[in-house]
């Protein structure tokens, strides 16, 4: 009997490749949860729950009859926001989640990220299993911390919980994130390297997220709470990233290095002045500082329990990635959902 998984923001970079990989398994019925039908990635013929989670009929009414829940649909801010961040991304998802509860969802599986614990120290790489915690001056990953634990507190009630830690996003058609923010703020000069460039960046692509989703939503033998990280086949450095950028955009590179505690410091301080760049944005943020700390993991516990093997090079992702930014002049992008 076929598994079936709803997939939330499904018009989303993210929702669309996970509802991609989900459509291609034999073994599951697909449901995409959306605003936009109009939107969904071309040849989905599954069925489509249209309407809007903020809204609390909608929420009920969207997780009846299925299986497996992956909660892939977000609002988000690089900075501040802080009651946004409360009232229109985390109260609607814990009600998604409990509403997924009551429903009888054998699952829910959401969208986390490597940054949800602090980075490691001594070398050794970050448990997948680590503690999240707050950063205090990032509200969006706070309130994700928020609703992991959530989860946990929810876990062994039936629905089993597993939080996925995801690295950087890379990949054709996502215009927001580390790489679409990076591109102008280089072509200005202005930008330093951190740290000399020297901390890795666990990027990780279209495909190999959608295939993440798709095993996670049908691996057997999960404990009632999992967490793994799933990231790319390699950890490139940001000097590696960036040199590639700016050889691929025509980027001039960062010619001065200053310490990452100095990058904070200019970030905290611009995110308090007006901000003047299009889009209402900061020149930087603490939380673009922070995507850049050495977040050294690895995918062997994913790998283990699911048979997650990523596949795409982050290279070749982020080139399919420039050349849509190019295509519309390498805007600059909006660090809010807001």
């Amino acid at each position: 009997m076929a598994t079936t998984v709803l997939v939330t923001g499904a018009t989303g970079f993210l929702g669309g490749n996970v509802l991609t990989a989900l459509a291609a398994r034999p073994d599951v019925t697909v449901v995409a949860a959306c605003r936009r039908p109009e939107r969904l990635p071309a040849g989905f013929d599954g069925e489509v729950r249209a309407g809007d989670l903020d809204n609390p009929d909608y929420r009920r009414q969207v997780v009846k009859g299925v299986d497996v829940v992956c909660h892939a649909a977000s609002a988000a801010s690089m900075w501040g926001h802080a009651r946004d961040e409360r009232e229109r991304f985390l109260a609607p998802a814990v009600d998604l989640l409990d509403q997924a509860v009551k429903a009888g969802a054998g699952r829910f599986i959401l969208a986390g990220t490597v940054a949800m614990s602090p980075p490691p120290e001594g070398g050794a790489p970050l448990d997948d299993r680590a503690a999240t915690r707050a950063s205090g001056f990032w509200p969006h990953l706070d309130r994700l911390v928020d609703l992991d634990r959530h989860m946990a507190a929810k876990a062994g009630q039936g629905t089993q919980m597993v939080l996925l830690r995801l690295g950087h996003f890379v990949g054709a058609g996502n215009a927001i994130g580390l790489v679409p923010a990076l591109v102008p703020r280089l072509r200005t000069r202005l930008v330093p390297w951190l740290d000399h460039g020297r901390r890795r960046l666990p990027l990780v692509a279209d495909t190999d997220l959608g295939a993440a989703f798709a095993l996670a939503a049908t691996a057997s033998g999960l404990a009632d709470y999992e967490s793994f990280h799933i990231i790319g086949p390699e950890l490139p450095t940001l000097r590696e990233v960036v040199d590639h950028i700016a050889a691929t955009a025509g980027c001039p590179r960062p010619w001065v290095s200053v310490p990452q505690r100095l990058g904070y410091l200019a970030g905290g301080l611009m995110e308090k002045l007006p901000p003047v760049l299009p889009g209402r944005s900061p020149f930087l943020t603490r939380s673009i500082v922070y995507l850049c700390e050495d977040w050294h993991c690895t995918n062997d516990r994913a790998e283990r329990a699911l048979g997650y093997v990523p596949r795409k090079d982050w290279r070749r992702a982020v080139d399919e990635q420039l050349q849509g930014l190019a295509a519309d002049g390498y805007p600059w992008p909006r660090l809010s959902q807001f």
